[in-house]
C-alpha cells in the first residue's frame, strides 16, 4: 500500500506549507490524480483519515479530481483524450503515441485558516 507513503509525504508537504503561512489549521487539500498515476483514490483517502489526526490538518477535507489521459501521436502529431487502457490516436488510429496527460498526481490547492 504506497498510498500510504504517499499521504505521508502529501501531508509533510502540506503542513510545511500551514506552518510557513502561519496558519491554524487546513482547511482542504485538493489533489488532481490522473487514471495512470498508479495512485488508488479510496486507499488514499483512508490513509489521508488516519495521517491527519494530531496535525494541523485533523479537520481538513480531501477533496481527489481526475484528470483525463491525454495522448499525442507521434505519427499525426494529433492530441487525443483516451481511455487509460487505449492509448491509440483517435485520427490516424496510430498506437506510435507519447502520454501528455494523465499519470500525474498534484497538490492543486491547499485552503488554509489563518488570521491576520
Amino acid at each position: 500500500m504506497h498510498e500510504l507513503s504517499l499521504c505521508e509525504d502529501l501531508l509533510d508537504q502540506a503542513l510545511t506549507i500551514a506552518q510557513q503561512h502561519q496558519a491554524k489549521y487546513i482547511e482542504a487539500l485538493t489533489l488532481i490524480i490522473g487514471p495512470l498515476a498508479g495512485v488508488e483514490p479510496l486507499l488514499l483517502e483512508n490513509a489521508f483519515a488516519i495521517l491527519k489526526i494530531g496535525t494541523l490538518a485533523e479537520t481538513a477535507t480531501l477533496i481527489i479530481q481526475s484528470s483525463p489521459v491525454i495522448i499525442v501521436c507521434l505519427v499525426c502529431n494529433q492530441e487525443s483524450t483516451v481511455s487509460a487502457n487505449h492509448l491509440v490516436c483517435h485520427h490516424c488510429h496510430s498506437n506510435d503515441t507519447q502520454l501528455l496527460n494523465g499519470a500525474e498526481l498534484i497538490l492543486a490547492n491547499l485552503t488554509l485558516f489563518t488570521t491576520s
